[in-house]
């Protein structure tokens, strides 16, 4: 791809600016070798700071995360946090996770908060999301951070930001967030000169307090110590899970964790797997290696920044198979609404929240129970809005989406891997306790609530002409929405950008009653939910599919799982999704 004249200047602003003499030369030395592709990319736009923050592949340019997009991002922060908290002192707290960069992003970020005469608690050393998100409000805080890509590959890196509630900014905090960043029209304007004497480190004493809320979440201790010896294999796919995850099963009373060592150390490279995605099979494989092996009960995997977490079990068959995020949250929902009854703990107040493209069985598990359910737009950020919104009315259990991302407990506002291990080991060593495995256990739930199948199928789209075809993909479904998908009438079009749902069968049209969000919904006759969305972090497009199956009895389970399978094939052929 040529380089256009834009390009062009923004490529000499680097290279006469106030930028280091490195990348100055890494700059040089691509033009010198023509790598005009590259250099494309890597200038054609600013890296976005989206409503969550930036996250972008690493290197040298305006569109690539490095240590002036993350300056500009930072100081524009800053000078929000000044208007909006005048006359304050301003504190922050900052987190980072085990990628490549993250502790030198982390202090320059530290550097340029305490040079804004901002105070700065700075983890002393690589620590999980959720973390973060308790550190916030714990030392009362009006904003934070955490140097993250998430699962991502290693190429990238990101900065997620967080705003006094312990939760990622919503409106209009985000949007007046863009807002500063993006007047920021130069590095001179950033102050990487650091007041050292503003940035506190933390680490040890925040960490006790943590695992002392994720103690209170265990709702059946008596269980756990019938069966401490539940045998459990962990791995934190070389991320920031080892801090904490073996404490908090320990602390349960767990006795019988095996940690996958090759896995262990904290390492940017992931060098044992091409993603560290716990979503992913080839990233849980040497976990579930030394699962068979150990004869293991439960693998659990968390990703590299600990908001995510994967697990594996066994089969009626004895076959190791993955639980995925939509059936563990079902799981977790089950669970914790029964033990709450069981222990006597339920109350007229308690609320589950899942989201829109999560199973529909969460809502139902719920319902069963005489339990409030709330579903909101797709991200943590606003499952914590609800939780602030009724604070002190009524009282939040739990939630989840089907990204394998769990939030049990109000004393995290964001997405929390530790707990969810917590508490999912709970839950299997409650099953044992009663004679029957993890995966009896959810059969049986379908069995009793009702049977879905979810699938989920992401299209890459690199660069800026991919970005132009998902915007073009989005237009082509709105403008001419299937009438039909796979045999079945289309009788429900959910379009969350305009808020409006229309009844295809009525023409009558309701509010969503969310806020606005690029997001389809296409519901079939029968009662499937087809989603597409436009990833607000990577270069993708998603599309989720939940279909329901009759499924009688338990016994009756590998039929209707079949069945339903087909059924998802049969819509994704139609649609050409490929």
């Amino acid at each position: 791809m040529a380089l256009t004249p834009d390009i062009h200047e923004k490529i000499n602003t680097w290279l006469t600016g106030s930028y280091d003499a490195e990348t100055q030369s890494a700059i040089r030395q691509m033009l010198a070798e023509n790598q005009e592709d590259f250099l494309s990319d890597a200038f054609y736009r600013n890296l976005e700071f989206g409503t969550g923050g930036l996250r972008g592949i690493m290197g040298p340019g305006s569109n690539r995360m490095n240590r002036y997009t993350l300056g500009m991002a930072t100081q524009g922060l800053s000078n929000y946090l000044l208007q909006n908290f005048p006359g304050q002192e301003i504190k922050v707290a900052i987190a980072h996770d085990s990628r490549n960069n993250s502790p030198e992003f982390a202090r320059i970020a530290a550097d340029i908060f305490s040079a804004n005469g901002i105070t700065v608690y700075l983890f002393e050393a690589l620590r999980p999301t959720p973390e973060l998100s308790f550190a916030i409000r714990q030392l009362g805080c009006q904003s934070g951070c955490v140097v993250t890509a998430s699962h991502n590959p290693k190429e990238y890196n990101g900065f997620k930001v967080y705003w006094n509630d312990g939760a990622q900014v919503v409106a209009p905090h985000d949007k007046n967030i863009i807002r500063e960043v993006e007047a920021i029209q130069s590095v001179s304007e950033v102050k990487f000169q650091p007041e050292p004497s503003r940035i506190h480190l933390i680490g040890a004493e925040l960490d006790t307090a943590y695992l002392a809320k994720v103690k209170e979440l265990s709702i059946n201790p008596a269980a756990i110590q019938r069966q401490h010896d539940l045998k459990i294999v962990y791995t934190p796919l070389h991320g920031t899970g080892i801090t904490l995850v073996p404490k908090a099963l320990a602390q349960l009373g767990f006795t019988n964790v095996h940690v996958v060592e090759a896995q262990a150390t904290p390492d940017g490279n992931f060098p044992t797997v091409q993603s560290p995605n716990p979503e992913e099979k080839v990233a849980m494989q040497m976990a579930l290696d030394q699962a068979k092996a150990l004869d293991a009960d439960l693998v659990l995997a968390t990703d590299p920044d600990s908001d995510r977490v994967g697990i594996a079990v066994k089969d009626n068959k004895g076959e190791w198979v993955l639980v995925n995020g939509n059936q563990t949250a079902a799981l977790l929902t089950h669970y914790l609404l029964s033990a709450r009854k069981q222990a006597g703990k339920m109350t007229e107040q308690d609320f589950i929240v899942y989201t829109i493209v999560t199973s529909e069985v969460l809502g139902d598990i719920a319902r069963a129970n005489n339990v409030k359910a709330y579903r909101t737009l797709t991200g943590f950020k606003y499952i914590a809005g609800i939780i602030r919104e009724l604070e002190g009315q009524q009282n939040y259990i739990g939630g989840g989406e089907e990204s394998y991302g769990y939030m049990i407990g109000s004393f995290v506002r964001d997405k929390d891997a530790i707990s969810a291990c917590a508490v999912l080991a709970e839950m299997a060593a409650v099953a044992k306790d009663h004679g029957h495995s993890l995966y009896e256990e959810m059969v049986h739930m379908y069995a009793t609530y009702g049977f879905y199948k979810e699938h989920l199928i992401s299209l890459t789209k690199k660069g800026q002409r991919g970005a132009e075809e998902i915007q073009e993909m989005m237009a082509g479904l709105r403008a001419n929405p299937p009438r039909t998908i796979a045999g079945q009438p289309v009788v429900e079009l959910r379009d969350y950008k305009t808020g409006r749902i229309r009844d295809l069968r009525t023409n009558l049209e309701t509010e969503t009653g969310l806020e606005s969000s690029n997001v389809l919904q296409f519901i079939l006759e029968d009662g499937s939910k087809i989603s597409a969305r436009p990833s607000g972090t990577e270069p993708k497009i998603k599309f989720y599919f939940s279909v329901r199956q009759p499924l009688a009895s338990v016994v009756d389970f590998d039929l209707a799982d079949r069945l339903a399978g087909e059924k998802i094939q049969a819509i994704i052929d139609d649609m050409q999704l490929k």
